[in-house]
């Protein structure tokens, strides 16, 4: 979630060295970031897609890994992205810990966001003292 100009799916791309069982969606809302993105050469099993994730989340089915990196699916929608994970998936939520905070929304969203993911009962979840902050959840069965 936040493709921006695809630094982060080129990470995840590189970290898939070259699988071909599993495929990387990515979605941007600006058109004009994503196409900075997509003018880079991305291997088949990587879709870039413009829109807003939380207005084409429900039609794009249930994921393994979700990496939200963006206000859309985590400041807002987040109750949303946790639904579109499978049993035993993982959720990845950057910037969770900020050396500088942009402003005081962005503090208290991300406050929010965290203690959301430390909380819910259908995560088991675990925080990162790592770079910007990482919040990793797995989604229990049942």
């Amino acid at each position: 979630m936040g493709t921006g100009v695809g630094v982060g799916t080129a990470w995840l791309t590189e970290g898939l060295a070259g699988r071909t069982d599993a495929a990387i969606l990515s979605v941007e809302v600006n058109p004009e970031v994503a196409a900075i993105a997509r003018a880079s050469s991305w291997p088949p099993t990587v879709t870039l897609l413009v829109g807003d994730v939380l207005e084409l989340l429900e039609g794009l089915g249930r994921f393994e890994l979700i990496f939200a990196d963006a206000q859309g699916g985590k400041w807002i929608g987040l109750d949303r992205t946790i639904a579109a994970l499978r049993p035993g998936g993982l959720l990845v939520v950057d910037d969770m810990r900020p050396v500088v905070w942009i402003d005081q929304e962005h503090q208290q969203q991300t406050a929010k966001v965290r203690q959301t993911l430390l909380a819910h009962p259908g995560l088991t979840t675990v925080e990162l003292q790592w770079a910007s902050g990482v919040i990793i959840a797995a989604k229990r069965h049942g």
